[in-house]
């Protein structure tokens, strides 16, 4: 440059160019370099801006600081105004942003020999930054050096990911992006949000061998972790300590956690190493899964969360993969960590085909046990790869071809198996006729994308490389696709495949149990490092500790895995019904600002229309982005309250941690330093999963209550109806009976749990408090609970018994099918025992009554109508709700009111009897009414508006009533 600026000037000029161009900015660096040169007073002011920001900001008071940018901005904007080129002047510009956007760097700081150092690296808000790619994370650092280059991306404070060795020099960044999104919404099941890094080194060897390529990456990886350390806060014995010679423009931010991904599975020790030279707080708990962490590959985490999907897909069609022998074509190798484990999960897989970006292997007829050990050896066998396969074991007309062949004839037997006609195909064909085969699983362990819709182009998907193989999804004629590996469909090509009939979840759901294995090893180093650091234990026996938890922690990712999956099951049972629910939902992200539809590829207004009217609703796919957003908007929602800070709620903590630790250190779990982090996690994950994706959103509506007071409502009904243990009830009931009826009994429990948190919003409003409450209601509903079905009467009884025979004759256990059957009157207690709190009588004594007065005044009946009154928009919901909650508060102040007359029989029978004579005008006006109701033709919302009305003034006719 001519500017006369000192070389390190020039090379901070240099390094934002190289992050305008990865945030496609959209002119060439040396386009951008001729701009510097034609306006070098601008270019000098701009270093002028970042070294106040930076250096001299250590040394000025905060306000003669403010003072100073703001005189060297206006020079710059000044200066900006006699730039005749409309490009130079958005380059000039951008840099004047980028600088305003950095909040650290490390380009004053020292190396150990006191020279400057050899990269730099920046902290940005970029959402400071204008017309950056969205989504926009809250927090960016990109590290640059003639060496390498790289950027981690934060979707949050508390975020993790991993950081990938990138080949895309030219457009890492939007690689990284694009991780981020599907990190972010597959980060919903853990603690930390949505976070992702990538480097790109810029000098391998080009000549070298393996090793040489492979030490030059880890010297580029070894800069861009320090790059990323320089400027992160840190911890010592719970002291925030800043970065040494780092002026900081945010706010304190020392959680920093990476993970391994794509070119790094191994680099997690190299990490760590960094992270404890630097001191830093979090140790080896920096990088997960090195040689103290968890190895998800030798436990297969990855893919055995994925095949709790597929378990699930195909038992909802009655076939048993681990007992029924199901066709498989798989995109992978056995060498592959998600391929390898996935294809040993069943021994009575017959894998047909399969495909890696070097060979096509070919089994039409495989017979499962043989075949099974030979891709059990071939897993075990180190850089195994499809031309180790024993071809003796094969079945006729199979094979392994190199992709590099000219043409493969096609046998009889692929014909038959794969509905292929040609007699000869190229490899790229037969990998485009594999695709489309009409097989049970699509199993897909690789990398690349693989089936897009119809409605894209190829452009669209970015994986040139795979463009001629690529299918739509409406050409899958497989079942099930199980996405184990990333990215192998566009979500719009999942949306296809499932609204087609097709049986899918998408990657981030599917293969969620590596990041779900990571955080449970994150958040368990952090606790156990403050043992040691204690003094309660050493680091040996804390890694000793670590390594004999493996199954526990395996068992609780799969948990997750499970939990989530049968959500979107119960969603999607209902997803037609629902769509006006989902549409309200994503408005109203929408509006707060918390989701973008079209990022998302989630339907639009009108395309919502176009469902209704074919009679259709959100696919698997789409839920399965509703089901993350939901929870993290809850998280967040909760970490903003005081619902994590309860005491009570230590027990949902412990949930997160294998059940031996929690036995071992739950009083150091107490300060664990992420504790709301966890509770708010361990919440919103068992609130979605058991209740629904609209739970919170329609009880917000209903009842105008924050999203944080209806999760501490649910936690209060979690408890006291005690829901998970009859959920895993249900769950136990896998493979004995069929999976529409565990649907059927868990669409009661949520009902049941929706009906008494609103409930509790509306009788107990700011006054919930869960201990108490807890304690008060949770005994007298076990010893009511117990006898219901001696308590009801009537048709209420006659219900009652109808349910419990149908669920028993369908093979659901008597306990289980007692409670279920009872989930519309286990509701009814807690006004029950509210009546009694009143009245001071014995809750049994009051549940009689309640019920011979329901009895009496078949109230049963005026229920059962109004829960079928057809619910065309939302205000017809809210007010279908509105009219349930009338009534049971009505009935119960019948009740108290039956109770608490003066000089009444003790006789409960009698004394309802004789209330009803001395209120017998207002009672034969109701019964008058509900012979209309019953004749009626046809009943609208006005008439039951209007017979509310009557019961409300019987109701309020009772003398000493107490409310």
């Amino acid at each position: 440059m001519t500017a006369g600026l000192p070389w390190r000037d020039v090379a901070l000029l240099r390094a934002y160019a190289r992050y305008l161009k990865q945030i496609r900015l959209g002119f060439d660096l040396g386009y951008i370099a001729t701009t510097l040169n034609n306006h070098t007073d601008i270019a000098r002011e701009l270093t002028r801006l970042f070294k106040t920001r930076f250096y001299l900001a250590r040394k000025l008071g905060s306000d003669d600081l403010d003072d100073k940018q703001l005189r060297l901005e206006q020079a710059i904007l000044t200066a900006l105004d006699d730039v005749q080129v409309l490009n130079e002047d958005r380059i000039l510009r951008r840099y004047l942003d980028l600088i305003k956007a950095t909040l650290r760097t490390n380009f004053y700081q020292a190396d150990a020999n006191g020279q400057s150092k050899s990269y730099f690296s920046f902290k940005f808000n970029p959402r400071l930054i204008p017309e950056l790619p969205k989504p926009v994370p809250k927090f960016e650092i990109f590290v640059y050096s003639p060496r390498v280059e790289g950027v981690h991306l934060r979707f949050g404070n508390v975020a993790r990911g991993g950081l990938r060795w990138s080949d895309r020099e030219e457009d890492f960044r939007t690689e990284v992006l694009g991780l981020v999104k599907a990190q972010q919404v597959k980060n919903s099941v853990i603690v930390p949000v949505g976070a992702k890094g990538g480097f790109v080194p810029r000098r391998l060897p080009t000549t070298g061998n393996r090793d040489e390529v492979q030490a030059e990456a880890i010297a580029c990886y070894r800069i861009f972790i320090s790059g990323l350390l320089d400027i992160t806060d840190n911890l010592k014995e719970g002291v925030l300590v800043p970065p040494v010679n780092v002026v900081r423009h945010d706010d304190d931010d020392p959680y920093l956690v990476v993970a391994a991904d794509k070119g790094t599975a191994t680099f997690s020790d190299i990490a760590n190493g960094i992270a404890i030279d630097y001191g830093f707080w979090l140790g080896d708990a920096f990088a997960s899964g090195g040689s103290a962490g968890y190895d998800h590959k030798k436990m297969g985490i990855t893919a055995k969360g994925a095949w709790v999907g597929v378990q699930r897909h195909f038992r909802e069609r009655d076939i048993n993969v681990q007992q029924d022998s199901i066709s498989v074509i798989g995109i992978g190798d056995m060498a592959g960590d998600v391929f390898g484990n996935g294809l040993l999960m069943s021994d009575k897989l017959q894998l047909v085909a399969a495909f890696n970006h070097l060979h096509i292997f070919i089994d039409p007829n495989p017979e499962p046990a043989s075949s099974f050990a030979e891709r059990e050896r071939l897993f075990n066998l180190p850089r195994s790869s499809w031309t180790d396969y024993d071809t003796s074991i094969m079945s006729a007309g199979g094979g392994i071809f190199p992709r590099s062949l000219k043409s493969i004839a096609i046998t009889e037997q692929m014909k038959a198996r794969f509905d292929i006609k040609a007699d000869k195909l190229t490899p790229t064909e037969l990998l485009h006729a594999l695709l489309k085969a009409p097989v049970d699983l699509l199993w897909n362990g690789g990398i690349g994308t693989y089936v897009k819709s119809s409605e894209e182009s190829h452009a669209d998907v970015g994986d040139k490389a795979n463009d001629a193989l690529r299918v739509d999804g409406n050409e899958l004629r497989c079942k099930v696709v199980g996405e184990g590996g990333n990215l192998g469909m566009t979500q719009l090509g999942r949306v296809e495949f499932g609204l087609n009939g097709g049986a899918t979840n998408t990657d981030f759901i599917d293969n969620a149990g590596g990041v779900d294995c990571s955080d449970h090893e994150v958040n368990i180093k952090i606790l156990l490092n403050e043992v040691v650091q204690a003094g309660d234990m050493t680091e040996k026996q804390r890694n000793q500790l670590l390594e004999s938890m493996t199954d526990e922690v395996g068992h609780l990712v799969l948990g997750n895995n499970y939990k989530q999956t049968q959500a979107l099951s119960l969603a999607a049972r209902r997803a037609y019904e629902r769509i006006a629910e989902y549409k309200r939902l994503m408005n109203d992200l929408e509006a707060r600002g918390k989701l973008d539809r079209a990022i998302e590829f989630l339907p639009a207004e009108d395309q919502i229309a176009e469902r209704v009217a074919a009679k259709q609703g959100l696919s698997r796919a789409e839920l399965s982005v509703l089901i993350s957003y939901s929870k993290i908007d809850l998280k967040e929602a909760l970490l903003e309250s005081r619902v994590p800070d309860d005491d009570y709620l230590t027990r949902d903590m412990e949930t997160a941690f294998p059940p031996s630790l929690g036995a071992r250190f739950s009083t150091a779990m107490r300060s664990h330093r992420l504790k709301r982090e966890i509770v708010s996690t361990q919440i919103a994950n068992d609130l979605v999963n058991h209740m629904g994706i609209t739970f919170v959103q329609r009880l917000k509506e209903s009842t105008g209550m924050s999203a944080a007071a209806v999760a501490g409502a649910y936690v209060i009904v979690r408890d006291i109806f005690h829901l998970p243990h009859w959920f895993r009830q249900i769950e136990s009931l896998d493979y004995k009976v069929s999976a529409e009826i565990q649907l059927a009994l868990m669409d009661e429990l949520m009902r049941l749990g929706r009906r008494a948190t609103r409930w509790f919003l509306r009788s107990r409003r700011n006054e919930l408090d869960a201990g108490r409450d807890v304690a008060h209601f949770g005994p007298h509903l076990a010893a009511l609970g117990l006898k219901l079905d001696e308590l009801l009467e009537g048709p209420t009884r006659e219900i009652w018994q109808t349910r419990y025979q149908a669920y028993v004759e369908a093979g659901v256990p008597e306990l289980l099918a007692r409670m279920v059957a009872g989930t519309t009157h286990l509701y009814t207690l807690l006004p029950i025992i509210e009546a009694s709190d009143v009245t001071g009588q014995n809750a049994a004594d009051v549940a009689k009554a309640y019920f011979a007065v329901g009895s009496a005044l078949d109230i049963t009946w005026y229920l059962q109508q109004i829960s079928s009154l057809p619910v065309e928009n939302n205000w017809q919901a809210l007010a279908r709700e509105a009219f349930r909650d009338d009534i049971d508060w009505q009935q119960r102040a019948i009740t108290v009111s039956v109770l608490q007359m003066a000089d009444g029989p003790s006789d409960i029978e009698a004394r309802l009897a004789l209330w009803l004579e001395q209120h017998s005008l207002m009672v034969e006006r109701w019964r008058a009414m509900l012979v209309e109701l019953r004749a009626a033709s046809g009943t609208d919302y006005a008439m039951y508006a209007v017979a509310n009305r009557e019961l409300l003034d019987l109701a309020m006719s009772g003398q000493s009533l107490t409310v």
